[in-house]
């Protein structure tokens, strides 16, 4: 009876190490390129949500995952592209955290995800005509949609005072449709854009960019660029002509990048950045310094949801295949079900295991509406004695 017992027990094991797989998971992000600085703090942030979920051996069986990088450069649309055809036909992914930018992302997602059907959740890709592209049910993402942070930073300017605004915006998806929604909503709140025009990125003189904007005049230039690139070459260019003392930076400048580039020189200056607050932030924040990195990076904390929404709604649907588990990202990401945070992704596997309901919360609030998308909360910056500084969140 022992021995029919033991051999029992031993099958079991042998049929369970069998169905483990070695799940790989792409991560397509700028590592080179406008935004290079932050894409070192966005894949530490995926592969912490990785390795939370491989350590806990409660995802279909104990499969293991196995991170691959691939450089997006964030703006070159062809470079993306291969390097997301790499990440699918080569490596075999079964996601991909990514794009980072929007116009990559579109282009990958149209070219390669969806003719090979493999799921791409964004933490940081924000352009509005994300909401309304064909996707199939294979794009979603993490952080919300700009027009939803050019609400958000209408909001913002008018409670300052400021009616007046000449805006220039990096040429591409991002920047025009920020740009955009901006525009609008700050007209809808009775303030003026004397300017609304478009800068190329990757110049090494923007005194004519800024001479033009001057010339528009207005209360706040709004740069909405990035940080790594053109952006800071115009806001450069504008303190050292004195076109503008006072900048509204959105998400693609803001950082500790911007700080260690001007300093004081931008005190009086503010900014937004989606950044949730409360008891899922702050244990991500713990977690991250744990695991040697600064959590506080932008779109970090929404990189380890997009890589942990990913893997739950894998065990919701037992399933690895992007076709099935797509499903299942709604389900896992909203109520009804227990709340699920940061460093509880083994919680979250047990009760689905159990056929039970989540709602991931994770590190950067999430919740999401629509066909894939996150409601959103936005951090208010400000920019004092040569130092960021949170003001509050919205």
């Amino acid at each position: 009876m022992k021995k029919l017992l033991l051999a029992t027990a031993i099958g079991a094991l042998m049929a369970g190490a069998a169905s483990a797989e070695e799940i790989k998971m792409g991560m397509s992000l700028g590592f080179t390129g406008p935004l290079e600085s932050m894409a070192p703090g966005m894949a530490a942030g995926a592969e912490m949500a990785m390795k939370e979920v491989s350590d806990s051996g409660l995802l279909l069986d104990g499969s293991t995952i196995v991170p691959v990088q691939g450089d997006s450069t964030c703006i070159d649309a062809a470079a993306a592209t291969a390097t997301v055809e790499r990440l699918i036909t080569a490596e075999g992914v079964k996601g991909i955290v990514g794009g980072m930018c929007s116009g990559e992302a579109i282009a990958s997602l149209q070219n390669v995800a969806v003719p090979n059907g493999v799921v791409m959740i964004s933490p940081s890709a924000t352009s509005p005509a994300l909401s309304t592209i064909e996707d199939q049910g294979l794009f979603f993402r993490t952080s919300p949609s700009d027009a939803r942070q050019g609400e958000v930073m209408a909001e913002i300017m008018m409670e300052k005072g400021i009616k007046t605004a000449a805006v220039t915006y990096t040429n591409n998806d991002y920047g025009k449709g920020l740009a955009d929604a901006f525009a609008a909503a700050f007209t809808a709140k009775g303030g003026t854009v004397t300017v609304n025009s478009a800068h190329d990125d990757g110049k090494a003189d923007y005194s004519a960019e800024v001479a033009a904007l001057a010339a528009a005049g207005g209360d706040a230039l709004v740069v909405a660029g990035y940080v790594d690139q053109g952006g800071s070459g115009v806001v450069r260019a504008a303190l050292d002509t004195g076109a503008f003392d006072t900048f509204v930076f959105p998400d693609g400048m803001v950082g500790q990048a911007l700080v260690d580039n001007f300093g004081a020189e931008i005190d009086g200056s503010f900014g937004q950045n989606p950044a949730a607050e409360g008891e899922g932030r702050e244990k991500f924040l713990e977690m991250a310094k744990t695991a040697g990195f600064d959590g506080t990076s932008a779109y970090s904390a929404e990189a380890y949801d997009a890589a942990a929404l990913m893997l739950l709604s894998m065990a919701a649907a037992k399933s690895s295949d992007p076709n099935v588990w797509k499903n299942n990202v709604m389900d896992v990401a909203n109520a009804p079900g227990e709340k699920i945070l940061p460093g509880e992704l083994a919680k979250g596997l047990e009760i689905l295991n159990g056929g039970g309901d989540i709602d991931y919360v994770g590190a950067s609030s999430i919740e999401m509406v629509g066909a894939g998308e996150t409601a959103g909360v936005y951090r208010e910056v400000a920019f004092d004695n040569g130092e960021m500084t949170v003001v509050g969140y919205r």
